[in-house]
């Protein structure tokens, strides 16, 4: 599937592995987040990080009418306050993509897979 935008110059087609790629990145970026996971995972109980070529496993994009969501399966660090990075992910998703894509996502939804505990 994909994303068609029209404007004064034409039509735009989107894929959704481009948004996911998009979202993925902005997501990876915030505190407390220590990578993305794919969305058919947890089969053995184990939440596998995803590399940046992958970010699109775990990422779905949906479109209904004229609405789009965005189901983003995310790895939080251990000692950070989940309900935070969450709100921090979805701000920083829907800003990436209104300024990249000029796309407006009417909800970002995020699913904790795991919780890591990171050495530093």
């Amino acid at each position: 599937m994909s994303i068609d935008l029209h404007n004064n110059y034409g039509h735009i087609t989107i894929s959704n592995d481009v948004i996911s790629t998009i979202a993925g990145g902005a997501a990876v970026e915030c505190y407390g987040i220590v990578g993305m996971a794919s969305k058919n995972q947890l089969r053995d109980g184990l939440a596998e990080m995803l590399r940046r070529e992958n970010f699109s496993k775990g990422v779905v994009v949906r479109q209904a009418e004229d609405h789009v969501h965005i189901d983003m399966y995310i790895i939080v660090s251990y000692g950070t306050k989940i309900s935070e990075v969450a709100h921090n992910v979805q701000s920083q998703v829907k800003y990436a993509l209104n300024k990249n894509v000029g796309l407006s996502v009417n909800s970002v939804n995020i699913y904790i897979q795991g919780v890591r505990v990171t050495n530093e």
